[in-house]
């Protein structure tokens, strides 16, 4: 797509943030809200409006090549995320569920369910791309190091005898030979056989030169053909209607023609940034070199003037402001007579304040006690007014409107109506880096210019009054030594409470490398969200209105996953004025692609994974000290090297009350350190502590619930998924869906069984020599009963164990008690109504 494409994208974003802004941030504060299901439907109507917003923006953040609209568009981006997030919070907060069905409002608002798919921001990748890069050449350099005997622990070499091995070549070698000696006979039997039938036929009537006339007539209208396309392609190519051989792509497809388009722009983005921040350097050093001296000589006689003014009007030099006030700058700016008003009441104020104060103090009490005497009074009559307005829903303060709407001013006031019509390339402007490099430039002169300024001052006092000149000067001095003596004492008391650094002699590097040696700092396989596959569940809405709480789908899920994991841990604006995520539970049967969503984690904003499992930290820094020092590295590295993924797999032995005799991998060694863990995790630390687990049942609820801070319930896929997951697995794989192949049949009778025992099954029957096959033979429904025959499915006796384990969860407790008495509140709120009517 084109620079005016992406504009265009930007441009309809910035209108529709301009038609929330002014319910966001109202001129006056709403009343409180008392309809559960009222406020359910504006939260959601926003939440939906942001994700349409937030799809706008990041399209258009990740194409727009004009670095400075980049700038606008970066703080924008984030601000739309953070403010995601909090009204994701907001419907947590409400609902008590970590989930939430649209489809009545998709369906009001003309939506599909992939027009809310969160997106997750590419700039969480492609603007690190070096750092990574550099990561992942130091992680081969030090396993390659290691060898492919440290490196392959997971597959375990079967060692063969000699006489083994001799035997398996004997049986290898007789089954070639009778295969060669097979099809030697089938191939005499063959000719016997057509000998036969030609016996029986007869001998053939054909000429022989009438049948090689036919021959070279047929080979020769080949000939023909074939010379006459490729003079029909270089024609083609001569005329620039077809790309040369040479240019054209393997598979020219406009998918690999828009992702080759996508490609090149984030080149062009890289060279026009180079770019910018040398026009940056350059324009400065310009504006400082041809405007500077008449900037220093116009600051200076302004000063001048301003020394003689208040000479003439007080009799006396002035002092001259402080480098901490701003110095010479407070003079330069243009005040109204208001203004210059307000200031001189205020410096009335501070002097009579001062004279005022004690007689203030004794006064105040004698008043305070009638007064609380009258507010009591008033409470008794009147207490039903502010009772009235504290019931009911408002929304929290946002720490990312302001954020929003100061890069929507933005947008307004210089890109929204600039002419960019000479602007074609979209390169930087250079009138914009002159705006605000000849400010930085008027800053860095007025410095210099109160530095003589003041000496001048200084020297005209002098001449005037030397004794008075320097007192002032001595207790000035005198007072700024004891305020900075007090900064510095407050900074040794903070140091004090620091941590001990059981590492400080060493580098991060070296600490890098020995937990890549020691297995804890793993490489994590690429890949990304939208991989895990599954569909969005149609009758949420209707099972809830029926009150039948439904389990989530795979899309809800995948959702969860970029909210909580994902856009927190991407960018370092959100993850420090967010609700801070600490830990996420990944719980849910085997094979439902928990590690698959940790990867993808790890994959989408470039995170470190360090693998913590029991059986990975098994007989690695035993004791105490062990422990505590492998804590101190991990927590140091993830740190340093952020974003930063800690995994925990088989979380739920941590906490479990008994381990099982002979394991010796000590699964509750981390018990006590988790918690401390987590607390030392501050909002700047974009660290996330993640685990998974199979059987959460198993664990302490109480101690368990509270490392884990959000719990992602992930069930086996449903109807729709499976059907999906089927139909992209086989073409996944090579195979072909013809209509042999009965798609949704084979998504029937697959009920309760995970993407995991999917992607067996079609591994089994999709070998390279069925691949073959499949022209003559094309793949049938029943070829996949045989190899899922042999996995145990999930029952739902097991799905229910997860659903009854996570309503004894707090925020399920809270969902069954709020499922429970909706009446009774409502009850209650209009029988306390009733009361004071009656009063």
């Amino acid at each position: 797509m084109s620079h005016g494409t992406y504009n265009q994208l930007w441009a309809e974003a910035q209108t529709s943030i301009d038609d929330l802004l002014p319910r966001e941030i109202p001129l006056e504060p709403p009343r409180p809200e008392k309809d559960r299901l009222t406020v359910f439907q504006t939260l959601a109507t926003l939440y939906i409006k942001y994700i349409q917003i937030l799809r706008k923006l990041e399209a258009s953040y990740d194409q727009i090549v004009h670095p400075q609209k980049r700038r606008v568009l970066r703080q924008v981006v984030d601000g739309t995320v953070g403010r995601l997030l909090e009204v994701k919070n907001e419907m947590v907060n409400l609902e008590f569920s970590e989930f939430h069905y649209f489809d009545d409002i998709l369906s009001d608002l003309k939506l599909t369910p992939n027009d809310i798919e969160i997106p997750v921001p590419k700039y969480y990748r492609y603007e690190r791309k070096k750092i990574l890069k550099d990561r992942e050449q130091l992680l081969g350099s030090i396993l390659s190091k290691m060898g492919p005997s440290l490196t392959d622990k997971e597959k375990d070499v079967k060692q063969m005898s000699l006489e083994e091995a001799i035997r398996l070549i004997q049986v290898h070698e007789r089954a070639r030979q009778g295969r060669l000696r097979a099809k030697f006979m089938k191939e005499i039997r063959m000719e016997e056989e057509r000998e036969r039938v030609a016996a029986q036929r007869g001998a053939p009537t054909l000429d022989p030169d009438v049948a090689a006339t036919r021959i070279q007539k047929i080979w020769k209208g080949f000939v023909r053909r074939k010379l006459t396309r490729k003079q029909r392609e270089e024609e083609m190519i001569f005329i620039g209607m077809v790309p040369t051989k040479e240019s054209r792509p393997k598979k020219f497809l406009p998918q690999t023609l828009a992702e080759n388009t996508e490609m090149a722009r984030r080149v062009t983005q890289d060279e026009y940034e180079v770019e910018y921040q040398q026009a940056l350097v350059t324009v400065k050093e310009k504006i400082r070199e041809v405007e500077g001296p008449d900037m220093k000589e116009r600051m200076q006689d302004q000063i001048r003037q301003w020394f003689i003014e208040c000479r003439d009007a007080t009799g006396k030099f002035p002092d001259y402001p402080d480098e901490e006030d701003g110095g010479s700058a407070l003079l330069f700016k243009e005040k109204t007579p208001e203004e210059v008003e307000a200031e001189m009441a205020a410096k009335e104020e501070e002097k009579g304040g001062k004279k005022k104060g004690k007689k203030g103090k004794k006064s105040g009490k004698k008043k305070k006690g009638k007064k609380s005497g009258k507010k009591g009074k008033k409470g008794k009559k009147g207490g039903g007014d502010e009772e009235e307005e504290e019931p009911g829903w408002k929304m929290a303060p946002s720490n990312f409107l302001p954020e929003v709407e100061q890069a929507h001013r933005g947008f307004r006031d210089v890109w929204m109506t600039r002419d960019e019509s000479g602007n074609f390339q979209q390169k930087h402007d250079n009138e914009l880096i002159k705006e605000k490099k000849r400010l930085e430039v008027e800053d860095e002169v007025r410095k210099q210019v109160d530095e003589l300024m003041r000496e001048e001052l200084n020297n005209l006092k002098m001449a005037l009054d030397r004794d008075k000149g320097k007192k002032g000067k001595k207790g000035k001095k005198s007072g700024k030594k004891k305020k900075k003596k007090g900064k510095k004492s407050g900074k040794k008391g903070k140091k004090g409470k620091k941590e001990k650094d059981l590492t400080a002699d060493r580098t991060i590097e070296s600490l890098y490398e020995e937990l890549v040696q020691q297995g804890i700092l793993v490489r994590s396989p690429q890949i990304y969200l939208k991989d895990y596959i599954g569909d969005y569940s149609y009758l949420g809405t209707t099972l809830r209105q029926a009150d039948i709480e439904p389990m989530p789908s795979l899309s809800d899920v995948r959702q969860l996953v970029a909210l909580y994991g994902i856009l927190p841990l991407g960018s370092q604006f959100v993850h420090q004025n967010m609700p801070q995520i600490k830990s996420i539970l990944l719980a849910g049967p085997r094979g439902v692609g928990k590690k698959m969503l940790l990867h993808a984690i790890c994959t989408e904003t470039g995170a470190n994974l360090f693998d913590l499992t029991p059986e990975n930290i098994a007989g690695k820094y035993p004791g105490k000290s062990g422990l505590a020092m492998l804590i101190h590295m991990v927590t140091k590295v993830a740190r340093e090297l952020q974003p930063s993924v800690i995994f925990i797999g088989g979380c739920e032995k941590t906490f479990v009350k008994k381990a099982p005799k002979g394991d010796k991998t000590d699964p509750k060694r981390l018990k006590k350190d988790l918690p401390k863990i987590l607390k030392g995790f501050k909002p700047e630390d974009r660290v996330v502590l993640v685990g998974t687990s199979v059987s959460p049942f198993d664990a302490e609820l109480k101690p368990f619930v509270k490392t884990y801070e959000r719990i992602i319930l992930i069930p086996r896929p449903d109807y729709a998924s499976r059907y999906i997951l089927w139909k992209h697995l086989i073409l996944e794989h090579n195979g072909i869906i013809t209509q042999h192949l009965d798609v949704s049949s084979l998504t029937k009778i697959t009920d309760g069984y995970t993407q995991g025992h999917v992607v067996e099954a079609v591994k089994y029957i999709l070998t390279e020599r069925r691949i073959s096959q499949l022209s003559k033979k094309p793949l049938a429904a029943v070829e996949f009963v045989s190899p899922l025959a042999r996995i145990d499915p999930i029952y739902k006796e097991e799905e229910e164990a997860f659903k009854n384990w996570y309503m004894k969860t707090p925020l399920g407790k809270k969902r069954l008690e709020a499922a429970k008495n909706p009446d009774e509140e409502e009850e209650s709120g209009k029988g306390k109504k009733g009361k004071k009517k009656k009063k």
